[in-house]
């Protein structure tokens, strides 16, 4: 596989996630209770649709074609997402345990695509400057789930 292969590759399995984590919190924006955490939701999904024009653009400019839709185990996620909050009545503590799940995930795999040595210089600054977006609202999430327990 050439490096351009493998950059496409890359960025649009993180694409893929990407969409993961803007469908995620826009379940999750629906069914929370709380407008602060409706707005929170809402942000974070924009800061997400940010990161997925930025991944978009590079696959493009490699002459890829960049992914337009989440993966199989995103999708999962969301129906899970939606019995939990049916089965929890719109529980914002457990609906902020998933996303947070979520988070676990996406960041993982941002983290994963830093470690790859093959990927190229210019990929790779791309796939740096989405995971601040990213580990930011990782952190958030986070520090919001141990906040509610």
């Amino acid at each position: 596989m050439n490096s351009t292969s493998h950059d496409i590759s890359t960025l649009n399995n993180l694409l893929a996630t990407t969409f993961d984590s803007v469908d995620g919190y826009a379940e999750a924006a629906k069914n929370s209770d709380g407008d602060r955490f409706t707005a929170l939701f809402k942000a974070r999904m924009l800061e997400r649709e940010a990161v997925i024009t930025s991944l978009r653009s590079e696959v493009t400019r490699l002459g890829g074609n960049p992914e337009d839709d989440g993966t199989m185990m995103g999708g999962a996620h969301r129906m899970f997402l939606n019995l939990k909050s049916v089965v929890t009545g719109r529980d914002d503590a457990a609906i902020i345990a998933e996303v947070e799940q979520g988070e676990d995930h996406i960041k993982a795999m941002f983290e994963e695509a830093m470690a790859d040595t093959e990927l190229s210089p210019q990929v790779m600054h791309t796939i740096r400057e989405c995971f601040a977006s990213i580990k930011q609202g990782h952190d958030q999430m986070r520090d919001l789930k141990h906040s509610m327990t």
